[in-house]
């Protein structure tokens, strides 16, 4: 049986990262505009780098949660059947364990070259005006996808939820596109669709099982219980 998860915001908040869009979000103290847009970067690329430095190298002191280490586990189990997409920019499904995961989004532990996007390399450090891409000398630019550009692996995304048997997103709304399509392309091409959320929608007609609660108490649970059903 194949599997497609999404996961967004909340499967990461429930380990301390704080979230985008929320009370307490990454924005308090700069403008999206300034620091989430291309033209925020080519205004002041060194106050965008210092950003995303920031959040890069704060990154070791949040660890995975249980919900993490319960997709990493289903992954081992399913192998090639299993794939995760997430919004999230953050490595705590890599340290879990997870494989196949898909940054739709961008990914904090990579940079990416300002003149050719398919230029991209695993960065770890503090990324400055000097701090060149390795493949071919022009300079680099985090490897985020800020307002206005497009979502990554959007044709392996789409074609993985066209041959999808199971699709579920946890700790996201699923309300801001292109994501919030997603359900509905599984559904429509024959998939069951789960929430696995703090917030649900009872009455959304793209899912058919909504389960709420808290990603680190519902997930696993949730795992354990697909695994026994695909093992019958």
């Amino acid at each position: 049986m194949k599997l497609v998860v999404l996961t967004g915001a909340g499967i990461s908040a429930e380990s301390g990262l704080r979230t985008f869009r929320g009370n307490d979000g990454l924005w308090e103290n700069e403008p999206i505009e300034a620091v989430a847009t291309p033209e925020g970067y080519f205004k002041d690329k060194k106050r965008v780098k210092d950003f995303y430095n920031g959040l890069r190298t704060g990154l070791p002191k949040f660890k995975p949660n249980a919900a993490h280490f319960a997709l990493a586990k289903l992954e081992e189990e399913l192998g090639n059947d299993f794939l995760l997409i997430t919004q999230n920019v953050d490595d705590l499904h890599e340290r879990a364990g997870s494989k196949r995961v898909l940054h739709m989004h961008g990914y904090l532990n990579q940079l990416r070259c300002e003149k050719n996007e398919n230029h991209i390399f695993d960065f770890t450090g503090e990324e400055t005006l000097e701090t060149k891409c390795p493949i071919c000398g022009a300079m680099s630019r985090p490897h985020i996808v800020w307002f206005g550009e497009i979502p990554l692996f959007m044709d392996q995304i789409e074609y993985a939820l066209q041959n999808t048997d199971e699709f579920v997103y946890i700790g996201t709304s699923s309300v801001v596109y292109p994501a919030a399509g997603f359900k509905q392309v599984a559904k429509h091409c024959g998939a069951h669709v789960t929430c696995l959320n703090l917030e649900i929608n009872p009455n959304d007609p793209a899912t058919d099982t909504n389960i709420q609660g808290k990603a680190t108490e519902i997930v696993p649970r949730w795992c354990e219980e697909f695994l026994q059903k695909i093992k019958k």
